[in-house]
Protein backbone atom coordinates (compact mmCIF):
# COMPACT_ATOMS: atom_id res chain seq x y z
CA UNK A 1 0.00 0.00 0.00
CA UNK A 2 2.62 2.41 0.70
CA UNK A 3 3.88 1.85 -2.95
CA UNK A 4 0.94 2.90 -4.45
CA UNK A 5 1.37 6.70 -4.12
CA UNK A 6 4.93 6.52 -5.81
CA UNK A 7 3.15 5.47 -8.84
CA UNK A 8 2.87 8.14 -11.93
CA UNK A 9 0.45 8.54 -13.85
CA UNK A 10 2.17 6.34 -16.68
CA UNK A 11 1.47 3.24 -14.60
CA UNK A 12 -1.74 3.86 -13.53
CA UNK A 13 -2.66 3.84 -17.19
CA UNK A 14 -0.20 0.86 -18.29
CA UNK A 15 -2.03 -1.17 -15.38
CA UNK A 16 -5.25 0.22 -16.31
CA UNK A 17 -4.69 -1.47 -19.52
CA UNK A 18 -3.37 -4.35 -18.18
CA UNK A 19 -6.52 -5.82 -16.68
CA UNK A 20 -8.92 -4.08 -18.91
CA UNK A 21 -7.12 -6.84 -21.83
CA UNK A 22 -6.83 -9.89 -18.86
CA UNK A 23 -10.46 -9.21 -17.86
CA UNK A 24 -12.25 -7.95 -21.28
CA UNK A 25 -10.95 -10.77 -23.26
CA UNK A 26 -12.11 -13.11 -20.71
CA UNK A 27 -15.10 -11.83 -21.00
CA UNK A 28 -15.26 -11.57 -24.69
CA UNK A 29 -14.26 -15.36 -25.67
CA UNK A 30 -16.06 -16.84 -22.38
CA UNK A 31 -19.59 -14.70 -22.26
CA UNK A 32 -19.80 -12.61 -25.41
CA UNK A 33 -22.38 -13.56 -28.18
CA UNK A 34 -19.41 -12.19 -30.97
CA UNK A 35 -16.89 -14.68 -29.10
CA UNK A 36 -18.89 -17.79 -29.69
CA UNK A 37 -16.94 -18.58 -33.04
CA UNK A 38 -13.55 -19.23 -31.10
CA UNK A 39 -11.45 -22.32 -30.63
CA UNK A 40 -12.62 -22.66 -26.95
CA UNK A 41 -16.36 -22.94 -27.41
CA UNK A 42 -16.11 -24.31 -30.68
CA UNK A 43 -13.98 -27.11 -29.57
CA UNK A 44 -16.99 -28.22 -26.92
CA UNK A 45 -18.97 -29.41 -30.06
CA UNK A 46 -16.29 -31.80 -30.25
CA UNK A 47 -16.26 -32.74 -26.78
CA UNK A 48 -19.88 -33.83 -26.88
CA UNK A 49 -19.40 -35.68 -29.94
CA UNK A 50 -16.31 -37.24 -28.45
CA UNK A 51 -19.09 -38.29 -25.05
CA UNK A 52 -21.78 -39.88 -27.90
CA UNK A 53 -18.91 -42.15 -29.32
CA UNK A 54 -17.49 -43.39 -26.17
CA UNK A 55 -21.00 -43.97 -25.00
CA UNK A 56 -20.99 -46.66 -28.14
CA UNK A 57 -17.76 -48.25 -27.64
CA UNK A 58 -17.91 -51.06 -24.52
CA UNK A 59 -13.87 -50.43 -24.52
CA UNK A 60 -13.45 -47.60 -23.37
CA UNK A 61 -9.57 -47.99 -22.52
CA UNK A 62 -8.66 -45.29 -25.77
CA UNK A 63 -10.87 -42.90 -23.44
CA UNK A 64 -9.03 -43.71 -20.48
CA UNK A 65 -5.40 -42.72 -21.82
CA UNK A 66 -7.20 -39.34 -23.94
CA UNK A 67 -8.30 -38.21 -20.20
CA UNK A 68 -5.32 -39.24 -18.78
CA UNK A 69 -3.03 -37.29 -21.68
CA UNK A 70 -5.10 -34.31 -20.91
CA UNK A 71 -4.75 -34.47 -17.14
CA UNK A 72 -1.03 -35.21 -17.43
CA UNK A 73 -0.83 -31.38 -19.47
CA UNK A 74 -2.40 -29.64 -16.83
CA UNK A 75 -0.08 -31.19 -13.90
CA UNK A 76 2.60 -30.28 -16.03
CA UNK A 77 2.04 -26.52 -15.98
CA UNK A 78 0.40 -27.05 -12.13
CA UNK A 79 3.75 -28.35 -11.37
CA UNK A 80 5.61 -25.69 -13.38
CA UNK A 81 3.72 -22.86 -12.07
CA UNK A 82 4.72 -23.91 -7.81
CA UNK A 83 8.71 -23.38 -8.77
CA UNK A 84 7.20 -19.97 -10.70
CA UNK A 85 5.92 -19.42 -7.34
CA UNK A 86 8.27 -19.90 -5.45
CA UNK A 87 10.89 -17.71 -7.42
CA UNK A 88 8.64 -14.76 -7.36
CA UNK A 89 8.76 -15.30 -3.28
CA UNK A 90 12.22 -15.58 -3.25
CA UNK A 91 12.54 -12.35 -5.48
CA UNK A 92 10.62 -10.39 -3.22
CA UNK A 93 12.64 -11.53 -0.01
CA UNK A 94 15.22 -9.99 -1.60
CA UNK A 95 14.09 -6.89 -3.10
CA UNK A 96 16.70 -4.85 -1.77
CA UNK A 97 19.41 -6.70 -3.45
CA UNK A 98 17.38 -6.73 -6.49
CA UNK A 99 17.37 -2.96 -6.77
CA UNK A 100 20.57 -1.96 -5.93
CA UNK A 101 21.92 -4.81 -8.42
CA UNK A 102 19.78 -3.45 -11.37
CA UNK A 103 19.89 0.02 -10.01
CA UNK A 104 23.30 1.13 -13.08
CA UNK A 105 21.36 -1.19 -15.89
CA UNK A 106 19.77 0.82 -18.88
CA UNK A 107 16.88 -0.88 -18.61
CA UNK A 108 15.97 -1.14 -15.23
CA UNK A 109 12.98 0.72 -14.15
CA UNK A 110 11.70 -0.96 -10.93
CA UNK A 111 12.73 2.34 -9.02
CA UNK A 112 12.78 1.49 -5.09
CA UNK A 113 12.35 -1.22 -3.15
CA UNK A 114 8.41 -0.19 -2.55
CA UNK A 115 7.42 -0.23 -6.26
CA UNK A 116 9.83 -3.33 -7.31
CA UNK A 117 7.56 -5.01 -4.94
CA UNK A 118 4.60 -4.24 -5.97
CA UNK A 119 5.33 -5.06 -9.51
CA UNK A 120 6.44 -8.60 -8.62
CA UNK A 121 3.34 -8.98 -6.84
CA UNK A 122 1.13 -8.23 -9.75
CA UNK A 123 3.70 -11.01 -11.50
CA UNK A 124 3.17 -13.44 -8.31
CA UNK A 125 -0.83 -12.64 -8.71
CA UNK A 126 -1.04 -13.62 -12.31
CA UNK A 127 0.71 -16.98 -11.52
CA UNK A 128 -1.00 -17.68 -8.05
CA UNK A 129 -4.50 -17.51 -10.33
CA UNK A 130 -3.07 -19.96 -12.97
CA UNK A 131 -1.78 -22.15 -10.01
CA UNK A 132 -5.09 -22.63 -8.67
CA UNK A 133 -6.69 -22.58 -12.56
CA UNK A 134 -5.03 -25.64 -13.21
CA UNK A 135 -5.29 -27.39 -9.82
CA UNK A 136 -9.32 -26.91 -9.80
CA UNK A 137 -8.81 -28.28 -14.01
CA UNK A 138 -7.19 -31.19 -12.74
CA UNK A 139 -9.86 -32.17 -9.91
CA UNK A 140 -12.35 -31.63 -12.91
CA UNK A 141 -10.56 -34.13 -14.76
CA UNK A 142 -10.55 -36.33 -12.04
CA UNK A 143 -14.24 -36.44 -12.16
CA UNK A 144 -14.40 -36.85 -15.62
CA UNK A 145 -12.56 -40.07 -14.55
CA UNK A 146 -15.26 -41.15 -12.80
CA UNK A 147 -17.83 -40.45 -14.95
CA UNK A 148 -16.41 -42.47 -17.52
CA UNK A 149 -15.96 -45.46 -15.54
CA UNK A 150 -19.84 -45.08 -15.11
CA UNK A 151 -20.84 -44.54 -18.23
CA UNK A 152 -23.19 -46.78 -19.36
CA UNK A 153 -24.03 -48.31 -22.79
CA UNK A 154 -26.01 -46.81 -25.73
CA UNK A 155 -26.19 -44.97 -29.11
CA UNK A 156 -28.29 -41.55 -29.16
CA UNK A 157 -31.80 -41.13 -28.61
CA UNK A 158 -31.69 -44.35 -26.46
CA UNK A 159 -33.20 -42.88 -22.60
CA UNK A 160 -30.79 -41.59 -20.39
CA UNK A 161 -27.58 -41.26 -22.99
CA UNK A 162 -28.59 -38.12 -24.15
CA UNK A 163 -28.45 -36.70 -20.97
CA UNK A 164 -25.30 -38.32 -19.67
CA UNK A 165 -23.78 -37.49 -22.98
CA UNK A 166 -24.01 -34.07 -22.07
CA UNK A 167 -22.70 -35.08 -18.48
CA UNK A 168 -20.22 -35.81 -20.07
CA UNK A 169 -19.44 -33.05 -22.28
CA UNK A 170 -20.15 -30.47 -19.54
CA UNK A 171 -17.16 -31.73 -17.21
CA UNK A 172 -14.74 -31.64 -19.56
CA UNK A 173 -15.43 -28.33 -21.27
CA UNK A 174 -15.42 -27.39 -17.95
CA UNK A 175 -11.96 -28.85 -17.28
CA UNK A 176 -11.01 -27.59 -20.25
CA UNK A 177 -12.11 -23.97 -19.52
CA UNK A 178 -9.87 -23.64 -16.71
CA UNK A 179 -6.91 -24.81 -18.41
CA UNK A 180 -7.50 -22.20 -20.67
CA UNK A 181 -7.79 -19.60 -18.27
CA UNK A 182 -4.64 -20.64 -16.91
CA UNK A 183 -3.06 -20.80 -19.83
CA UNK A 184 -4.15 -17.11 -20.59
CA UNK A 185 -2.76 -16.27 -17.04
CA UNK A 186 0.85 -17.32 -18.25
CA UNK A 187 -0.02 -15.10 -21.07
CA UNK A 188 -0.63 -12.09 -18.70
CA UNK A 189 1.97 -12.90 -16.29
CA UNK A 190 4.28 -12.67 -19.22
CA UNK A 191 3.26 -9.25 -20.13
CA UNK A 192 2.92 -8.12 -16.48
CA UNK A 193 6.80 -8.60 -15.61
CA UNK A 194 7.38 -6.00 -18.69
CA UNK A 195 6.34 -3.87 -15.76
CA UNK A 196 9.48 -4.27 -14.15
CA UNK A 197 11.27 -2.64 -17.20
CA UNK A 198 9.30 0.42 -17.61
CA UNK A 199 5.64 0.88 -17.48
CA UNK A 200 5.35 1.31 -21.34
CA UNK A 201 6.29 -1.83 -21.51
CA UNK A 202 3.46 -3.33 -19.06
CA UNK A 203 0.75 -1.55 -21.15
CA UNK A 204 2.46 -2.70 -24.76
CA UNK A 205 3.00 -6.34 -23.76
CA UNK A 206 -1.03 -6.49 -22.69
CA UNK A 207 -1.95 -4.81 -25.88
CA UNK A 208 -0.01 -7.51 -27.71
CA UNK A 209 -1.09 -10.53 -25.77
CA UNK A 210 -4.36 -9.55 -26.28
CA UNK A 211 -3.65 -10.16 -30.15
CA UNK A 212 -2.17 -13.24 -30.15
CA UNK A 213 -5.29 -14.28 -28.19
CA UNK A 214 -7.05 -13.30 -29.97
CA UNK A 215 -5.69 -14.29 -33.59
CA UNK A 216 -5.21 -17.95 -31.90
CA UNK A 217 -8.93 -17.95 -30.90
CA UNK A 218 -10.17 -16.70 -33.61
CA UNK A 219 -7.75 -16.36 -36.64
CA UNK A 220 -5.56 -19.55 -36.32
CA UNK A 221 -5.41 -22.98 -38.94
CA UNK A 222 -6.16 -24.89 -35.85
CA UNK A 223 -9.81 -23.03 -35.68
CA UNK A 224 -10.16 -23.33 -39.32
CA UNK A 225 -9.61 -26.82 -39.42
CA UNK A 226 -12.35 -27.36 -36.62
CA UNK A 227 -15.13 -25.45 -38.67
CA UNK A 228 -13.99 -26.28 -42.12
CA UNK A 229 -15.69 -29.64 -42.91
CA UNK A 230 -13.47 -30.02 -45.70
Amino acid sequence: MHAFPHLSAVDWVSLAVFVASWAGYAWYSEHSRQGAGGLNRTSQQYRLLWAYRMLEREVRVMDSTLVGNLMTSVSFYANTTIYIIAGLVAALGASDKLVSFTADLPFAGAGNRELLEIKLMLVLFSFVFAYFKFTWSIRQFNLLSILVGAAPLGKAGEPGIDAYARRLAGANSLAGDDFNRGIRAYYFGLAGSGWLLTPWALGALAVIVLIVLFRRDYRSPALHVLRDPD
